[in-house]
């Protein structure tokens, strides 16, 4: 099974509870979600990621996947939230209410294989117990065109471990491709959303490739001759990615707006805020060896 661990501001919208608590302080945040607990939340960055995922036990008649609320909210200021879990009819059932402690120790407790939350804080913890975290960027809300899942990953640091991106970070784009094609029949070692990407592929295989509600772009900044590392890696891997594009360096936004991704994921943080305009987007925390 799929298990995804979600904060509350990262499902819903609270930009306006979060303005209340940081300019009014908690009580008033408080007396806010009390006073509004039958009031439902609008829609967060990850919402179509979470309630396309949860779709998918529905197609299948079985659970497949699970999703699990993390905040660090009170149980009696959380109950908003349930309201509006219900009211959006999304299958949640399990929780941790935290009372102002960061909810992520909780996440690899319950199994977790992907965490999303908009504290960049937590993120990197949860990095650091080998879970795939992302901090959700706010961005405007997007209609929902499809029920088909689409999910965009960056390549090196995110998929694939930052060995190679060290190289180019260090010593420039010749020595990274150096690097590549004297390795390019060496797999990649895998990065933090290796396992992440795995179960994706998992949920896949239970359809036909026709019939499939789920599709997976890798979107890199690789290009010819550094390509070949990366496709003989997913070989070795034995994971399916639907579409591979090598941008060699372009500006990956508009090409995630013409594949309409319900999510990315990318290490790069000038990247993140420019997709964030358009597309909802996680960024992938690099932590320091």
């Amino acid at each position: 099974m799929l298990v995804v661990a979600i904060t509350s501001r990262a499902l819903f919208d609270l930009d306006l509870s979060h303005e209340i608590y940081l300019n009014e302080g908690l009580e008033a945040y408080r007396d806010y979600q009390v006073n509004n607990e039958n009031t439902p939340l609008d829609e967060g960055q990850a919402f179509n990621l979470v309630k396309k995922l949860l779709g998918i036990n529905k197609k299948l008649n079985k659970k497949v996947v699970e999703v699990i609320l993390l905040s660090r909210n009170t149980a009696d200021i959380g109950l908003r939230i349930f309201n509006s879990i219900e009211y959006h009819s999304l299958d949640i059932k399990k929780a941790a209410f935290t009372g102002g402690n960061s909810p992520h120790a909780y996440a690899k407790s319950f199994g977790a294989h992907l965490f999303l939350s908009s504290e960049f804080s937590d993120c990197k913890s949860a990095l650091k117990n080998s879970i795939a975290a992302a901090r959700i960027i706010p961005g405007p809300r997007r209609k929902v065109e499809t029920d088909v899942l689409k999910v965009a990953f960056d390549g090196d640091a995110v998929i694939f471990s930052d060995e190679s991106q060290s190289i180019f970070d260090r010593k420039g784009l010749k020595a990274f491709e150096i690097n590549e094609v004297s390795l390019a029949k060496e797999s990649l070692h895998g990065g933090p959303f290796k396992e992440f990407l795995f179960q994706l592929h998992k949920l896949q295989n239970y359809f036909s490739i026709e019939e499939c509600p789920i599709r997976i772009a890798l979107m890199t900044a690789r290009h010819a001759p550094s390509h070949e590392r990366v496709i003989r890696t997913l070989r070795d891997w034995n994971i399916r990615i639907d579409e591979c594009l090598f941008l060699g360096g372009q500006d990956k936004v508009n090409f995630l707006k013409d594949y309409q991704a319900d999510i990315f994921f990318d290490d790069q943080k000038e990247i993140c805020d420019l997709a964030s305009r358009l597309i909802p987007t996680g960024q992938v925390i690099r932590l320091q060896s």
